[in-house]
C-alpha cells in the first residue's frame, strides 16, 4: 500500500520526467533544424527565443487550473461582440417591416407623453409594422405596450447597465446586450424608419447616429420622425440659425428628419416613405 509521502514523491518524479522529455524533445528539434535557439510554432504564429511560451495550446484549453485572466482580455471580447451580433441577427432577421420607436426611460406612466407613446405604439402596429424600442420603462414600455394591444409584434432590445432595469412586461421578443454600438447597429438594421419621442442623451445619441447615417448615405434614406413640436424645436431651430448658418450642415440637412404632434401625421410618413 502506498502512503501519502510516497504518493506526493510518485507526483514530483512524474513532473521532473515530463520537463526533462520535454526539455530533450526542444533540444532534438533544435538539433534537427540546426538550430541554437529554441522554438514553438503555435498555429500559424511562430515564437523564437524569449517569446517561447510554455505549455501547448490544447494543454492550456483542457488545464482547468490555470490562470483566467484571459476572459478579460481583448480576444475574448472580440467573441463576445461576435456572439451579440449573431444573436441579434438570428432573433430579427425574420421580423418583417419595423419602426423603432426611442424615447426617455423616465416618462411616467399616465403621462400625456407615456400616453402619446402608446398610441404610436398602436398605429404602428396597425400599419403592419413590428415595434422596436429600447425594452426599458417610459416611453419605450409605452410604445410597446401599445403595439401589444394591437396584436404587433412587440421588440425590446436591452442594455447592460449599472443600475438594472430589465424589459418591460409589453416586450414579445428581447434581447439584451452588452454593448452599445451592437445594439444601435440592431436599431438601425431591422428598421424602416424612427419614431423619437421626448427623451436625454440616450434618445440624442440615437437620433444623431440616425441622422448621421442617413446623411452620410452610410444607409438607405429612411423617414426620422420626432414627435413632439415643443419638445424639439428648440433643437430644430439650433441645428438651423447655428448649424446651417454657419456651413456647418447643409440647408438639406434640415429635411433629413420632420417634427408633428400628430400620432397618424408621424405613421403616415413613416409607412409613405419607407415604401410599405
Amino acid at each position: 500500500m502506498t502512503d501519502v509521502s510516497d504518493a506526493g514523491d510518485t507526483g514530483e518524479n512524474l513532473d521532473e520526467a515530463q520537463e526533462e522529455a520535454a526539455a530533450a524533445n526542444a533540444a532534438a528539434e533544435r538539433a534537427t533544424y540546426g538550430k541554437d535557439w529554441p522554438e514553438r510554432h503555435t498555429g500559424p504564429v511562430v515564437r523564437r527565443r524569449g517569446q517561447v511560451q510554455t505549455g501547448t495550446t490544447d494543454q492550456r484549453l483542457l488545464d482547468s487550473h490555470g490562470p483566467t485572466d484571459w476572459v478579460h482580455g481583448d480576444p475574448w471580447r472580440v467573441m463576445r461582440i461576435q456572439s451579440e451580433f449573431v444573436e441579434g441577427f438570428g432573433a430579427l432577421a425574420e421580423l418583417g417591416p419595423a419602426v423603432s420607436v426611442f424615447g426617455s426611460a423616465r416618462t411616467p406612466a399616465g403621462s400625456p407623453g407615456y400616453e402619446a407613446g402608446v398610441r404610436i405604439g398602436r398605429a404602428l402596429a396597425e400599419a403592419d409594422f413590428a415595434v422596436i424600442t429600447g425594452g426599458g420603462p417610459g416611453a419605450m414600455e409605452a410604445a410597446n405596450k401599445g403595439a401589444l394591444e394591437a396584436g404587433g409584434v412587440s421588440v425590446g432590445l436591452g442594455i447592460e447597465l449599472p443600475f438594472e432595469q430589465g424589459l418591460n412586461p409589453y416586450v414579445d421578443i428581447g434581447v439584451n446586450f452588452r454593448y452599445f454600438f451592437v445594439r444601435k447597429t440592431m436599431f438601425v438594421k431591422y428598421a424602416r424608419g424612427f419614431v423619437v419621442l421626448p427623451g436625454g442623451f440616450g434618445t440624442l445619441d440615437e437620433l444623431f447616429e440616425a441622422l448621421t447615417l442617413v446623411q452620410t448615405k452610410k444607409v438607405t434614406r429612411f423617414p426620422i420622425v420626432l414627435f413632439g413640436t415643443e419638445y424639439w424645436g428648440g433643437l430644430a431651430s439650433w441645428i438651423r440659425t447655428t448649424l446651417v448658418a454657419e456651413g456647418k450642415a447643409s440647408p438639406a440637412d434640415l429635411e433629413l428628419f420632420h417634427i408633428t404632434d400628430d400620432v397618424d401625421e408621424a405613421v403616415q410618413r413613416v409607412t409613405k416613405e419607407s415604401g410599405v
